[in-house]
């Protein structure tokens, strides 16, 4: 071999190795949008239980109004499906004692499965570990959360009332657990289930409640959307007095609110100034503008004030910026856990008490009405601030779980 054939010899590998390389570069570059479109479509099935409460959240007082069948209706959950109280098959435990009861309810555009698992298999939340470690029985609402937060607060009040009526026996002691909206729908229903409370003893007492006027709030006590075979009241055993049967308030002994707007979402306050300022200018694109923003469901623009009875989305003055609200105060003897996100290190600054947890501000989920020093003695109120957490973290901190934890195991 002459020195000449060398450089000859060695420049046909590099060539071929470089065409290799083009070739693998093409691949790779032909093969992306195939496997952007397969990862998509992945992601998509795994949340696809996401997309009808994100629909139902947005638009559901609609869906509900047209009788639509993508309309979610409040249902205890198991295995992804509905589930009647009656196939609940609650027992006693093993010494035959009624057991702690533990109900989850989920927030705005959310569903039951952010309570039990996370973003892979290992992330396993607050119910499953709940029921694992302290033997409780967890139940899972789902509901529209586009409706009206009052409406959603008589339906939750009307589940539980059949649940402890269907199982007596079963249903101990009731904790209720409420992310965001979810908490504010908790805080309704035990407001309706007080209301309702206080006829049943006016009933005992007097024995007028019957011949009693309904009250203008009582018109809403059921929206018309609901299936034909649920009433506007759970029937008690056939032959019983209702009036007789156990309330849910008499099991009632914890509330933990999880990043909740007590005192309204400065998001939708900002969004309802928006749509107004719009308006005014009047110009044809301000007006469209401002007509799709109005489209936003019933249940988001409740959260602007945080309103939580009928009487106040029905004022004709609700829609004004500083509108009538109707204070509700926590349920006497009950204990409230105020849990608050903060993205900072300090709770201590003005743009804590606002952005909060990013969606809900410290100030808003501390609430006027659980800070109250006239409160009366049997009131019994805790709050806890939780740093750099945002909002959608408190369904998954552990130091959020260890507080629920020690408090229901005390």
């Amino acid at each position: 071999m002459t020195p000449d054939d060398t450089p000859t010899a060695s420049a046909a590998p590099d060539s071929s190795s470089r065409w290799r390389r083009a070739a693998a570069a093409v691949s790779r570059v032909a093969r992306a949008p195939l496997a952007g479109a397969e990862f998509l479509y992945q992601v998509g099935q795994e949340n696809l239980h996401f997309t009808l409460p994100v629909l139902n959240g947005a638009f559901g007082d609609q869906l509900a109004a047209r009788h639509d069948r993508r309309a979610i209706r409040m249902s205890f959950r198991r295995y992804g499906a509905d589930v009647p109280v009656a196939d609940l098959h609650l027992t006693p435990d093993a010494a035959g004692q009624p057991r702690k009861t533990v109900v989850f309810v989920h927030g705005l555009m959310g569903d039951e499965i952010i309570w039990q698992t996370g973003s892979g298999p290992e992330d396993v939340r607050f119910g499953p570990r709940l029921q694992q470690e302290l033997g409780v029985q967890c139940l899972y609402v789902r509901y529209n959360s586009g409706l009206h937060i009052s409406e959603n607060g008589r339906l939750l009040h009307q589940l539980l009332t059949e649940l402890v009526r269907a199982f007596p026996a079963a249903v101990g002691e009731l904790a209720l657990v409420g992310h965001s909206m979810g908490g504010l729908v908790i805080r309704s229903a035990g407001y309706y289930g007080r209301s309702k409370n206080e006829e049943l003893k006016i009933k005992n007492g007097l024995g007028k409640a019957a011949e009693a006027p309904r009250a203008e709030s009582e018109k809403y006590s059921q929206p018309a959307f609901l299936p034909d075979n649920q009433t506007t009241e759970p029937q008690a055993a056939a032959g019983a007095d209702p009036s007789a049967a156990p309330h849910w308030l008499s099991h009632l002994r914890d509330v933990f609110l999880l990043g909740v707007p007590n005192d309204g979402s400065f998001l939708e306050q900002n969004s309802h100034l928006t749509a107004l300022v719009l308006r005014k200018i009047n110009l044809w694109p301000t007006r469209a503008i401002s007509g799709l923003l109005d489209k936003r469901s019933n249940g988001i623009k409740d959260l602007r004030h945080a309103r939580l009875v009928d009487e106040d989305w029905q004022n004709e003055h609700a829609d004004d910026l500083f509108p009538p609200r109707t204070v509700v105060p926590p349920l006497p003897g009950v204990r409230y856990h105020v849990l608050v996100g903060s993205l900072l290190k300090s709770a201590n600054s003005v743009l804590h008490d606002y952005f909060g947890d990013g969606l809900v501000g410290a100030g808003s989920a501390r609430g006027r009405v659980f800070q109250d020093p006239a409160a009366p003695p049997d009131v019994r109120i805790t709050t806890r601030v939780f740093s750099q957490l945002h909002h959608g973290t408190l369904l998954s901190n552990p130091e959020v779980y260890q507080y629920l934890r020690d408090q229901l195991a005390a």
